[in-house]
């Protein structure tokens, strides 16, 4: 299938900024990071454990490039981030030499972001239409091969991607940087350091609770088995429950509206990019 051009109206258009797709980064970051040499640059090479608040907001600026800032400005983007990650090199747990541009390592990163919206309506929306997946699908093949990715690790088509995604997650177990990465969600920073300590606290313990029931609930079964996450059937009812009324509070914005914020940043993000001297006055402040 010829992918449509991304503007308004189209599957990636559409999805892509869904702000219920927030839900899930906990799960997209831990399948990520079950790869082994994605999991060796990140504990190499991020700081997502001392500050994963600016770690989070900076992801979802470069992702906001992709969809929403125009040809020019994804170019930008995934060029930049190519240039960045040549540095990203190391020895992985069992004593090999990885690359962050590792190609089997790139795509999968890639495919799991290409997951994202899917698994978004299929847990909190109404499930994308077979042809909804067809040009979803073709777009970000699109900006796959303009990361860099070779298209031969581009699986065809839709199913063939359901293919390797789940053939890839079979073939994962526990890591070190998974056991860092759910530390770091019990122990995380308050994300502003003027909120006292006293409502932090107890915010944290929140979050904590909040994130890992999400994370448990949108785990592929046998991976969440797997990693000894325990999940009981009076979990999984208290989880429809949230699924419904997260379907229904979503369902009364329109859907241009639910992935707005996504698009300004985008937009915002690619006038730094052309303005330099303003982005370098916003991070001093």
């Amino acid at each position: 299938m010829v992918a449509p051009p991304i503007v308004k109206g189209t599957a990636a258009w559409k999805y892509f900024g869904d702000f219920r797709a927030g839900l899930l980064a906990g799960q997209v970051l831990l399948l990520q990071v079950a790869h082994p040499v994605v999991a060796a640059g990140v504990r190499d090479h991020s700081n997502y454990a001392e500050d994963p608040w600016t770690r989070l907001m900076r992801t979802a600026a470069s992702l906001s490039i992709y969809i929403y800032g125009g040809p020019e400005g994804a170019q930008f983007e995934a060029d930049r981030l190519r240039e960045m990650h040549k540095a990203f090199k190391g020895v992985d747990a069992d004593g090999h030499r990885y690359s962050a541009l590792n190609p089997h390592a790139y795509a999968w990163v890639h495919a799991t972001l290409v997951m994202v919206p899917v698994d978004t309506q299929r847990f909190f929306g109404h499930p994308l239409s077979n042809a909804e997946l067809g040009e979803y699908y073709a777009q970000m093949c699109e900006v796959g091969l303009m990361l860099g990715l070779r298209e031969r690790d581009l699986p065809p088509d839709w199913a063939a991607f359901e293919r390797y995604y789940d053939a890839m997650i079979d073939g994962f177990d526990m890591n070190e940087t998974i056991e860092t990465l759910f530390d770091t969600i019990r122990t995380v920073k308050k994300p502003i350091d003027l909120l006292p300590d006293r409502w932090w606290r107890p915010l944290r313990r929140w979050q904590h609770t909040a994130q890992l029931f999400v994370i448990r609930g949108t785990l592929p079964p046998a991976f969440r088995d797997r990693l000894g996450l325990q999940w009981t059937v009076r979990q999984q009812r208290r989880f429809d429950r949230f699924r419904r009324v997260v379907r229904f509070g979503a369902g009364l914005v329109p859907v241009p509206f639910r992935s707005t914020y996504v698009r300004s940043v985008g937009r915002v993000n690619v006038w730094l990019r052309a303005h330099p001297k303003a982005q370098r006055l916003l991070i001093r402040a």
